[in-house]
């Protein structure tokens, strides 16, 4: 049993003394001055209702009523309004972890209708029950890509996005691995760079489609040759273009994993998101969460089980298959209940919308004097442009406009200021985009 104790400068005293510190300035000695409050001087408390109002006022700062053309790897697609309803029924939402089957079959079956949507989606032959968002999704099938092959070596396309980039690097910062990066050209990933850097210390190559700029690549050619050196290939996929483009199952990746924010969750100010992983069977002991499964109880009753959880990092420690210690199962059961109502059929519907409105806007943006629409790759429903002024002063005159214009390269990547990724889906109407294209020719006038 722990001891009380109270606040007196005695007790206080034998604290400090007990942790091996002389005074509570110690205890955060590691934080830096510029990290640390300025005042602990607090506001009076206030009562519900003030800080009600109070918060309200605040949250109308935002710019809500901005007029979004931006992607980048999360997307303003219609959700349904049936899909919030369903997905707050309490069965749903008070659900956890499924760690006892008998209490839990429909939270199980869900998710596995969730797992068979995926696994449908990637024409890959099992998925896993969901992990945190697409940028740890990539993180771990980059790790699952070692444990497989015993070699810690990867390669990372330049087309990846430099959040997932951003995020692989900082997991992995402590690690002994070893992390090559490859340029893209014309958009496109560089075979002769790739081909160059595979060798029999090569873990896994990582490739993204369509990638952050938007392009749309074939990467058969690249997965027979990362296999002929016994190299995995993990694929990032944006899941909405998988409508219409080809599958990365037909083209013999090995991991596929993606941002599910655009399969029926609204962008919430960041999040939670839903990372999605899909893999060959043959793998798929080596996959992180938990797996799962249909069967028959005694009574030869069909019911559903947690097949495989990798949840062992409580007992593994840094042995475990992976220390995901929970998952967005709700946003996973959200996108299945999304895409059972959308169908096959919908689905390509809404993928051939989403790439309609993409061109029309790409024509009538490259109508503009000074702007160039870059047409080296085919795109989905997001391309990038060059502009002949700073892309990031242009996204911000075009604010006041009411749209986000756009994504400014010039932030990740160094010599392209002047370039902006834009972004169409479904919601964007004729209307607004001509709107967009107005607004775009008086800023470039302005500016």
């Amino acid at each position: 049993m722990i001891p009380y104790i109270s606040n007196t400068p005695d007790d206080i005293s034998a604290m400090l003394k007990t942790v091996g510190v002389s005074c509570i300035d110690d205890l955060f000695r590691d934080i830096q001055p510029h990290q640390k409050p300025k005042s602990f001087d607090l506001p009076d408390s206030k009562s519900e209702f003030e800080v009600i109002e109070r918060m309200k006022r605040l949250a109308a700062k935002n710019a809500t009523n901005l007029i979004p053309f931006i992607g980048g790897g999360y997307y303003d697609h219609y959700v349904p309004s049936v899909v919030p309803a369903l997905v707050s029924r309490g069965e749903f939402y008070t659900a956890y972890t499924p760690y006892q089957p008998e209490c839990s079959q429909g939270t199980l079956q869900a998710l596995y209708e969730y797992q068979s949507a995926i696994c449908a989606l990637t024409a890959m032959e099992a998925a896993n029950a969901s992990l945190y968002d697409g940028g740890t999704a990539l993180y771990e099938a980059v790790m699952m890509a070692i444990r497989i092959t015993e070699r810690k070596k990867v390669i990372m396309d330049g087309g990846v996005s430099p959040i997932y980039r951003k995020i692989i690097k900082t997991y992995t910062g402590n690690l002994h691995y070893a992390f090559e990066e490859t340029p893209v050209l014309h958009g496109q990933s560089s075979r002769d760079e790739i081909e160059k850097l595979i060798d029999e210390d090569t873990a896994a190559v990582i490739l993204q489609n369509p990638n952050f700029f938007g392009a749309v690549d074939d990467h058969s050619d690249i997965v027979e040759k990362a296999h002929a050196l016994g190299c995995l290939v993990i694929e990032s996929v944006y899941p909405i273009s998988l409508g219409l483009l080809k599958t990365p199952g037909e083209m013999g990746v090995d991991i596929v994993t993606g941002e599910g924010q655009s399969l029926g969750l609204p962008l919430n100010f960041g999040g939670p998101y839903l990372g999605f992983m899909a893999t060959r069977k043959k793998y798929i002991r080596k996959m992180p969460g938990r797996i799962v499964g249909e069967t028959v109880d005694a009574q030869g009753r069909r019911c559903f089980v947690n097949t495989l959880q990798a949840r062992e990092q409580h007992i593994r420690r840094e042995k475990a298959t992976s220390n995901i210690c929970t998952n967005v199962a709700l946003c996973a059961v959200q996108s299945a209940i999304y895409l059972s109502l959308l169908g096959k059929q919908g689905f390509k519907e809404l993928a051939q919308l989403n790439l309609d409105k993409a061109e029309f806007a790409r024509r009538e943006i490259g109508k503009i004097d000074g702007v160039e629409v870059k047409r080296s790759s085919p795109t989905f429903n997001e391309f990038t442009v060059h502009l002949p002024v700073d892309a990031s002063i242009v996204v911000e005159a075009m604010i006041d406009r009411g749209f986000a214009a756009g994504f400014p390269l010039g932030r990740y990547y160094k010599g392209m200021e002047r370039y902006m990724i834009v972004a169409v889906t479904e919601k964007r109407t004729k209307e607004e985009i001509l709107a967009y294209v107005r607004a775009l020719k008086e800023v470039l006038k302005n500016v």
